[in-house]
């Protein structure tokens, strides 16, 4: 497997992350959500944040921003996927699960991080390619931190 491509998964494993694991460098704003906000409302705040922390991490340029907006699109699209497998999955759980659903269930979500994960890694790879080599350390230091703080990477 070529660098780029190794590259491009670790930073995809990264961005799911952000994305679906509200780390707090991320997610926190210090202000509690309003009581009215429903779940979902929540969510779609916590990945705004992050993705207007991650713009700005990453030394977004204008020339780079079409690139970008495909890259939150996609942790929107993710966000929006793991919500709507929620809220089916509450559905069933008032009804009532066995232990086979409870399985096809953990499997749902499962594949749902996986196709979030290659979405992310076609996006990002484009964002990725067309920075240059500085900005590109830049990035590469950012998820090395994120990493750090997840404890995925000694150090």
């Amino acid at each position: 497997m070529s660098a780029p491509v190794k590259r491009s998964l670790a930073f995809a494993g990264l961005l799911t992350a952000a994305v679906l694991t509200a780390p707090p460098s991320f997610a926190q704003t210090g202000a509690p959500a309003p009581a009215h906000q429903t779940r979902t409302e929540r969510r779609a705040e916590m990945v705004e944040q992050r993705i207007a922390a991650l713009h700005s991490a990453l030394k977004i340029t204008p020339a780079e921003d079409p690139a970008w907006q495909a890259v939150a699109q996609t942790m929107r699209d993710n966000a929006a996927a793991l919500d709507k497998l929620a809220a089916e999955t509450a559905e069933q759980s008032r009804k009532g699960l066995t232990a086979l659903d409870d399985m096809q269930t953990y499997a749902r979500y499962a594949q749902a991080h996986a196709d979030g994960a290659k979405a992310l890694v076609a996006s990002f790879t484009a964002l990725y390619d067309m920075m240059p080599d500085e900005q590109k350390k830049l990035a590469d230091r950012v998820f090395q931190s994120n990493r750090r703080r997840q404890g995925t990477v000694p150090g």
